[in-house]
């Protein structure tokens, strides 16, 4: 599994000249370090003194904050899984009319999945965003900085899923499928966008 390799191994693989893991998996792994940040905050605020009045909502973002990074990084494995499989149904053969079949409808099957993992990432990148919005000048004011990395994180975790969510949509035969999931992908990242913005102006009263 990817997510149990160290650090530098898994750079290493990312490095190399195999297609996978790639950029789904970054965009993944870029999330939950955002969730992972903004589980560090809340635990950073938890039982502060001056934080009283905000416990009830760090203990809940602290819970959602873990179910995603949970998800998120089940992701990164489940991304390069999803385009192995892509890989592997045009390996299938296609001597008669009947495995030619076969063929085209792994291949569809693939696609269609590469395209979901993505699009699940990126609405939960978005997520994370929306955790860090709401404790973004509630939470321990020491670790502003750390809850801005996890925005900036998990806006880059947004916007990557969503390319690979569009890199795979010209592939897919089924046009409902494919213009459902392009509308989702680009909602995900406008409000990606636009809470990412809420969540470093509030920071920055804070930071300077």
């Amino acid at each position: 599994m990817l997510i149990k390799k160290q650090v530098d191994d898994f750079i290493e693989e990312l490095a190399s000249d195999s297609p996978a893991p790639g950029g789904g998996s970054v965009a993944a792994l870029s999330g939950a370090m955002g969730a992972g940040l903004v589980s560090m905050v809340a635990r950073l605020t938890i039982g502060k003194k001056g934080y009283e009045d905000v416990q009830d909502l760090i203990e809940q973002t602290l819970a959602a904050s873990e179910k995603i990074r949970a998800e998120l990084t089940l992701l990164v494995d489940k991304d390069t899984q999803a385009f192995n499989q892509v890989m592997a149904a045009f390996k299938m053969p296609k001597k008669t009319q009947a495995e030619k079949s076969l063929r085209s409808d792994a291949i569809q099957s693939a696609f269609q999945n590469a395209t979901l993992t993505p699009l699940r990432a990126a609405e939960l990148c978005l997520g994370v965003l929306e955790l860090a919005l709401s404790i973004a000048g509630k939470a321990n004011q020491n670790a502003a900085s750390d809850l801005g990395v996890a925005a900036q994180m998990a806006y880059a975790g947004a916007e990557g899923a969503v390319m690979n969510v569009k890199i795979n949509l010209p592939s897919i035969k089924n046009l409902q499928f494919s213009e459902e999931k392009k509308t989702k992908a680009l909602a995900f990242v406008k409000s990606a966008k636009s809470v990412q913005g809420q969540v470093l102006q509030a920071l920055n009263k804070l930071i300077g």
